[in-house]
């Protein structure tokens, strides 16, 4: 009876505290230390990498210039029924806040925005806020003087678009990064044909991407399969030059390639010094160039991480089934490749994901045909000043590069990133 009594008491330390109490705190205290060895790493993340990529998304459908520059027009065009013209209320509210844009010089603001929808809005609007404020006597009506002033304030078209972006967001940025745009109904419609642009940019940024990813495998594969079947000592030395390129600036490997595939550079010089041409080959500035060139840069991607998974694979694999009468080839497709997939995949997935998003490469090694989609990122960043429109692209830019990582985990697996 004594020893069960024993058995069921709780343990006790020497000053008496519960063991169990005890264990407790200390787990406690570890998992405290733990997090606070990873907040700072947690909160770097947080403001270099999820707040720029909430920033994106929400610019990407931002649309603050009509009703923050046209609060009272905004509010009184929401009850519109958007038949014919608005009401008398509408053309007061937009004279008073054209004044008030006059004053305060915010009508580039509101004519830049309204101008993305149908070209000329910007002169209407700079030369109506010209002749503010109105003079409007007894009796007489604003819609009249308005209309008097520019007939194009008669046409509804121009208050529908009004309408539209009198609120705090918009698709318009997405539409058009997509060749759509919205109808009066609030429906995305495909736009004409002779409008349509990003559709086909999207389209060459993915093909080229695929090639380059493609190429990079079938060149990255062999290598990484010699180094890891060589000796250590040879194959540690020769891993020296697949990381060199990475010691040296993208810039100034592209500038390298320009020297060498322009028209009289070195390459071209020697084909023609042996004979083997008649004239220089267009090496420079073309697709031919961005793929040697994005190739060069990329490869590392590829023979790293197929090189780590193949480092890993037991020779002895390959040995018992060519000794159980496979023939070697076979052995190797059978036994040796699917346990590279991984590092190949992965090395792919990241080469892909790289491409989608060169902007260095292609601008100065290839045409107007082989601009991709961040040329046209960093052109509405820098010339345009089109904020909506770059984030637009960049968060499509985003939306394909996790869908090729959710198609990647559903193939492979994202449990075997780990490449070991």
């Amino acid at each position: 009876m004594s020893e069960t009594m024993t058995m069921n008491a709780p343990l006790t330390a020497a000053d008496g505290e519960s063991l169990k109490v005890k264990l407790a705190r200390e787990r406690r205290n570890k998992q405290l230390k733990a997090i606070a060895l990873v907040a700072p790493l947690a909160l770097f993340l947080l403001l270099t990498f999820l707040v720029p990529i909430a920033m994106l998304l929400k610019r990407s459908v931002d649309n603050p210039e009509v009703i923050t520059y046209l609060p009272q027009t905004s509010a009184e065009i929401a009850g519109w029924d958007r038949r014919g013209l608005p009401s008398e209320a509408v053309f007061a509210a937009m004279a008073r806040d054209l004044t008030i844009a006059k004053e305060q010089k915010t009508v580039s603001e509101i004519s830049k925005r309204l101008n993305m929808d149908i070209s000329g809005f910007r002169s209407l609007i700079q030369r109506s806020a010209r002749k503010m404020p109105l003079e409007v006597a007894a009796g007489e009506s604003v819609r009249d003087q308005f209309i008097a002033m520019d007939e194009r304030w008669g046409d509804p078209e121009h208050w529908h678009v009004i309408a539209k972006n009198a609120k705090s967001w918009t698709p318009y940025y997405l539409y058009s990064s997509l060749d759509l745009r919205e109808t009066k109904a609030g429906t995305p419609e495909l736009a004409p044909e002779e409008e349509r642009a990003f559709l086909s940019i999207f389209g060459r940024t993915l093909w080229m991407s695929m090639w380059i990813t493609l190429i990079s495998v079938l060149l990255g594969y062999p290598v990484a399969y010699w180094l890891a079947n060589l000796p250590a000592r040879k194959s540690n030395l020769l891993m020296i030059l697949v990381l060199l390129p990475f010691w040296t600036s993208v810039l100034v490997r592209v500038a390298s390639w320009i020297v060498l595939l322009q028209q009289e550079g070195l390459i071209n010089s020697a084909l023609m010094g042996l004979g083997i041409i008649g004239e220089p080959l267009q090496l420079a500035f073309n697709r031919t160039g961005v793929y040697i060139a994005m190739v060069h840069i990329l490869l590392p991607f590829v023979i790293l991480p197929a090189y780590s998974v193949m480092k890993s694979i037991p020779p002895t694999y390959m040995r018992a089934a060519i000794s159980l009468g496979d023939h070697p080839f076979a052995a190797f497709w059978k036994i040796y490749f699917p346990q590279t997939v991984a590092g190949v995949a992965a090395g792919a997935l990241l080469v892909f994901i790289m491409c989608m998003g060169y902007y260095i490469t292609p601008a100065l090694l290839g045409g107007p045909q082989e601009q991709m989609v961040s040329y046209y990122v960093a052109f509405y960043t820098n010339v345009t000043i089109n904020w909506g429109m770059a984030a637009a692209l960049g968060s499509l830019l985003l939306v394909a590069t996790m869908t090729l990582y959710a198609v990647y985990s559903k193939l492979v697996g994202a449990n075997k990133l780990s490449l070991g």
